[in-house]
């Protein structure tokens, strides 16, 4: 599996929700390319003091994403991507 490490803003145009009305990424734009993703992911939060970020890792069936929300999904960065 090859990674790309990417850290660029992108634009989550779509988002579904959990049973527990949690929010995830359900497509994302990308230079261009649109991105459905398959299922909600796996997603993990981190605290660096007073700041909290939300990992998201993600697949469209073929790649693996791994996005990062600061500020509760409003702003995303695409951190990598691998095929």
């Amino acid at each position: 599996m090859k990674q790309i490490t990417i850290n660029e803003q992108v634009a989550v145009t779509v988002m579904g929700f959990k049973k527990n009305l949690s929010p995830y990424p359900r497509r994302m734009e990308y230079k261009g390319n649109i991105y459905d993703f398959i299922d909600a992911g796996l997603r993990c939060l981190v605290r660096s003091g007073d700041r909290i970020a939300e990992i998201v890792t993600l697949s469209d069936g073929e790649t693996c994403f791994r996005l990062r929300s600061d500020n509760h999904g409003g702003n995303w960065t695409l951190l990598s991507m691998a095929s």
